[in-house]
Order: structure tokens, then sequence, then C-alpha cells
């Protein structure tokens, strides 16, 4: 399993990306999901990009995507923003282009978007910061700086087709079917030596490049990897991201090699904070989710709206959750 870094080809981190199309929530302004049959969106092709002032500041953000640790990184050229190496395409694989890979499709027509774990509007620049804290541990950039207004021509331009406040198939996680049980860690455990050991490394460690400028592989966790509370370090977040991509360079969304028990047994492996530590954000006065009805399915920390614990909400089983929101007129979010 890997977060590839494709040199043709994002967090922002951490993730600007988002909640799965065919499990949309229902949440104010959010629009419904796009039809089953619906054809999966194509991005341009790059050499459509035009030779003018504009197209320049599409390349460079694309640039900035694809090596992020390079430019903003902690040896950064331009600026120390990020507080590790990763870059933005070591999860939005291809540049953000990949169908069900952490992609910017509708990326930029949804924002400014309503964000539950801020609990307030956010617009693309400050999610594109909010990744750059959160999954990268680091500072925000000026919301006028060129790399912001770059990284947001980038994004506009992936989705230059789709229409303002739209969704499109592929823009985020596939279906899951949840299983009865919750989420088995020693099944987890076993699944993640079989097929991402050789990527990510035994202990979650990733593979750097040569002259350890940044990740071919990204970290899983450790005090490198996403943060606690970061959109990965949710289960079902994260194993829609696995079933669709991983193991790297042999599944593909719509031909997985993996099951969904599968996928959501390794999420819960890596995101097991009993045995695996990561960093946290650094400002803990301001909690996320203040509104505890907005809060994801598989939020793992309370307080919640309801009566199921922490740990089942983290792990699992989740169609009881789901049930109980519908029942009680609540919201079901992923």
């Amino acid at each position: 399993m890997s977060y590839n870094k494709i040199l043709v080809i994002l967090p922002i981190t951490i993730l600007i990306g988002f909640f799965a199309c065919t499990n949309t929530a229902n949440i104010p302004g959010d629009k419904k999901p796009v039809a089953i049959d619906t054809p999966v969106f194509t991005p341009p092709d790059t050499s459509t990009i035009p030779h003018d002032a504009m197209g320049d500041m599409i390349r460079y953000g694309r640039d900035l995507v694809v090596n992020t640790a390079h430019y903003i990184g902690p040896n950064g050229t331009v600026g120390k923003y990020l507080g590790n190496k990763m870059n933005c395409t070591n999860c939005h694989l291809d540049a953000g282009t990949r169908p069900f890979g952490y992609n910017f499709f509708s990326t930029h027509a949804r924002y400014p978007q309503y964000r539950g774990r801020e609990n307030r509007i956010l617009s693309l620049g400050e999610r594109i910061n909010n990744c750059i804290e959160r999954p990268h541990s680091g500072v925000p950039m000026p919301l006028g700086s060129k790399e912001i207004i770059a990284m947001e021509c980038y994004i506009k331009w992936v989705g230059t087709s789709v229409p303002i406040g739209k969704h499109v198939k592929g823009d985020e996680g596939v279906e899951l079917e949840y299983p009865k049980r919750a989420a088995d860690i020693a099944k987890g455990e076993a699944l993640f030596a079989k097929h991402c050991v050789s990527c990510h490394g035994k202990n979650g460690e990733g593979i750097m490049t040569a002259d350890t400028s940044t990740y071919t592989y990204p970290p899983l966790w450790g005090m490198k990897a996403y943060q606690k509370g970061s959109s990965p370090h949710r289960v079902l977040k994260l194993a829609r991201f696995i079933k669709a991509n991983m193991p790297n360079k042999l599944a593909v969304w719509n031909k997985p090699v993996l099951t969904d028990e599968e996928a959501i047994d390794i999420a819960a492996f890596v995101n097991d904070d009993r045995i695996h530590p990561r960093p946290e954000k650094k400002d803990k006065t301001i909690p996320d989710y203040p509104n505890i009805k907005m809060k994801a399915i598989d939020y793992g920390t309370g307080p919640f709206v309801d009566t199921f614990s922490a740990m089942q909400h983290k792990f699992g089983p989740y169609q009881p959750i789901i049930d109980y929101h519908k029942k009680n007129g609540l919201p079901v979010i992923f």
C-alpha cells in the first residue's frame, strides 16, 4: 500500500479533497451525490494549460502540489511552512487528478464550504492552509501569497468544467459496505505486513528519497506522519482511499485488490493511537467539531451527540450509529 509520489503529477494534505460522493453528508448547503451510472470525471490534460500569466501560475501550483517539501518544507526554497517533508501528491494522488484518490475535481466548485471540524465556512485558501497545519504539522502561509494563489489556480484548472456547487463522479471516496463487526486490528496488522510494509516500512516510517529531501512513500504513523484529527486519521475516510488505490500500482477504483473489510481493518490498524503515536495539533484550545452534531461518524473523540462510545465511533461497527442518527434526525456525516 502506498500514497506514491508520481512526478508527473498533493495534502494537502491533507487533504483538500473530501467526503465520499456516494455517502454524501446531509449537512447544510451540501449537494446530492452524482448517480452511480454517471461516467467518472476526466480532468484536463496538462498540455492544455495556456501559455500566459494564468498558465504560469497553474503550472507553479501543480509544481507546488508535486514538490511541496522542496518549496515550502522544513528546508523550503521559498518558505518554511511544513512541519514534515511530505508532498501534497503523497495523498492527493497524481497531483490531485486520480479518481477516488483525494483529488481536486470539484474542490474549487465547492469552496467556500462549511467544514464541521472548524464549524465555519472556509475559503479554499484557508482549506489549503488547514492541510498545511494538520497533516503537515506546519504553519499557515499568507492567504495572499503567490504560493496559495498558485495552488488555487491549479485546483480551479483541474475542475475547469465542474459546475459551481456540484459533485462529479470520482471526486470523493468509493462506497463501502460496513461489516457488522468492529474493525479487527490484528487482521489489519497481518494485511499491512502483506500489502503495505514494502513501501511504508514495518514501523510505518515510509521511504525517503536518496537525498532525504522528501518521501517517495510517506509515513503512516510516527511524528512525521499526519496528525490526529486530520482527514486520513478517520478509519472510514482512509479505508475508502485504501480500497480504491492500494496496494499501489495494483489496485484501481473499479478493480480493487482488497475487500471492504480488509481496507477497514488496515485503516484501523494504521490509525490505532494505542499502538501508533502521531502528532497532535498545536493549538488545543480550539476543539475540533465544536458543534458535536456535525462530527463525522468515524471521528473517534467525544463528546458525541449520540449514545455510542468513542471506540465504536472510531472502529465500528458503524451501521448502528448510522441507524441511530437517521432515526433521531441527526446528521449522518462521513
